[in-house]
């Protein structure tokens, strides 16, 4: 438990805690299908253009979610602890379907490989930033909100900001590499790293859920 001023704490809570989370739930090696299906007929620094544009607009979307989610369930009238069960119910269905689902990479490929900017559209959303990935955030934003003093906020968005953009900088890696890695890892290792991130997921979705229910006893 992090004790209140306890500047460090938040830093290894939402740091590190919003690292894992959202690093589990987008799964880099998932992603790759998708972005070779996408570059396959282009130029080197095509392909380097494209997989930054995605991250950028990943980190964007991220950025958009931590910070006007909760402006948006004020408007609505949704109870932080409302939110933080149902995205929890979010994540844990994702899970279960990155642990023992079949799943087809190139399905958002497929359907929308003529968009006239992949960049964003199927490759940072939803391949990237889908909606689990979006309730991860605003989850945490949801528990940042919670922690009422405002230090303790501006750290906690601080090193969330900056977890996301280290995220974006690890699937920009990935991406990068996407061709080599694919064929060093082949398709039982991304497998195997793909069900591993569903079960973190389904641990970091019951983890919401167990918050959403404190804080709804608890009138939040």
């Amino acid at each position: 438990m992090t004790l209140p001023g306890d500047p460090l704490g938040l830093a290894a809570n939402f740091g590190l805690g919003g690292f894992v989370s959202l690093i589990s739930v987008i799964n880099p090696p998932s992603t790759m299908p998708t972005y070779i299906a996408l570059s396959k007929d282009m130029e080197p620094k095509a392909k380097l253009n494209l997989a930054a544009r995605a991250c950028l607009y990943s980190g964007c979307i991220l950025v958009v979610s931590l910070f006007a989610g909760g402006f948006v369930l004020e408007f609505f009238g949704i109870s932080y602890g409302a939110l933080r069960i149902a995205g929890g119910l979010v994540v844990v269905l994702l899970g279960y379907g990155l642990m023992y689902d079949k799943g087809d990479a190139h399905r958002a490929t497929q359907s929308g490989a003529s968009a006239q900017n992949p960049a964003f559209f199927p490759l940072a959303m939803p391949s990237i930033t889908g909606p689990g990935t979006i309730a991860v955030v605003v989850g945490i934003s949801t528990e940042i909100r919670g922690l009422g003093a405002w230090r303790e906020e501006i750290v906690a968005y601080a090193v969330t900001v900056a977890a996301m953009a280290l995220v974006c900088i690890v699937e920009w890696l990935f991406l990068r590499s996407a061709k080599a890695l694919d064929a060093r890892l082949g398709p039982g290792g991304i497998d195997a790293m793909t069900r591993l991130s569903g079960f973190i997921l389904i641990c970091v979705g019951v983890q919401f859920i167990a918050s959403g229910v404190l804080a709804l006893v608890h009138g939040a």
